[in-house]
């Protein structure tokens, strides 16, 4: 294992494969699930390793898997919310997204008997400039982080100018930090050299770059602050089905998943992880 001055995290959007805005099943319900076995095979090369994370995790998921829940908690896992449904916050008003996070804290609740989180993630990194509404919601809700301010404009999201380290938004305008902001953003992890942004953050970064060139990466931002890698229970145990999408959509959803075990076998021997609380914490932004 390296050593270097900061710590690393590693976050998991503990939702289905359908979930995916790159390929919407509708309403209707898939007979196939990889939530549960996903899940469960994070969870063991966690305990094979002996690190901690975070699981950002829908309401539904909760509801639908308690003991999922209560044995992510037990092993000392950091428990976060994803949302209940994995509807974008682009598609939410303050009203409705309100109303999810009461209805996912009663879900929690009614599973553990208490409420651990502090932490949020929007589904598909849906908070950027069109809703800063969302910060003031989360605080009012008693969160006290975000993950959902993507720092580079992708195909689907992103608030570009943002700042890639810890900081707090402004209500004004998410690009800029302000001491007085109601809320701590932790984006996920994005390289800067010379002012050229390149997206490391995991997910599909993680499996359509060399892993020289994604280790490369995080070596670079860990020598000067802490960063937070995310993954999907699907890219560890992938549907067995695949759908017939268009070649942009499908690379970006297929492309690698046969190479996201070994990368994380590297990954967890390489760098010291913990959740992303524990990081705040320590550098004292909570």
């Amino acid at each position: 294992m390296k050593s270097f001055p900061h710590l690393a995290a590693f976050s998991f959007d503990i939702e289905d494969w359908h979930h995916s805005e790159l390929h919407r099943v509708g309403d209707a319900r898939p007979e196939e699930s990889i939530v549960a076995r996903g899940t469960e095979a994070i969870l063991d090369l966690l305990a094979k390793h002996g690190w901690h994370s975070t699981f950002f995790v829908l309401g539904d998921v909760v509801r639908e898997h308690p003991a999922l829940i209560r044995r992510m908690v037990a092993e000392g896992h950091e428990l976060a919310c994803h949302g209940m449904s994995h509807r974008p916050l682009w598609r939410a008003t303050p009203d409705s997204f309100r109303s999810e996070l009461r209805e996912f804290r009663s879900v929690v609740e009614s599973v553990l008997g208490h409420f651990p989180v502090s932490g949020f993630r929007a589904p598909t990194f849906s908070i950027d400039r069109s809703n800063p509404w969302a910060l003031d919601v989360l605080r009012e809700q008693g969160y006290r982080y975000d993950s959902s301010v993507f720092p580079l404009k992708v195909k689907m999201y992103g608030t570009p100018g943002a700042p890639v380290g810890i900081y707090r938004p402004s209500r004004a305008d998410l690009r800029r930090h302000d001491p007085d902001g109601v809320l701590v953003e932790f984006p996920v992890a994005i390289a800067e050299l010379q002012g050229v942004r390149f997206p490391v953050g995991g997910g599909f970064y993680l499996r359509a770059l060399p892993l020289p060139v994604f280790r490369a990466g995080l070596d670079f931002i860990l020598r000067h602050r802490p960063f937070v890698l995310y993954l999907h229970p699907r890219e560890i145990t992938p549907e067995e089905r695949r759908l017939p999408l268009d070649p942009v959509n499908g690379f970006i959803t297929y492309v690698n998943l046969h190479t996201v075990m070994a990368k994380l076998e590297h990954l967890f021997e390489r760098y010291e992880w913990t959740t992303m609380r524990a990081i705040l914490e320590q550098e004292r932004w909570l």
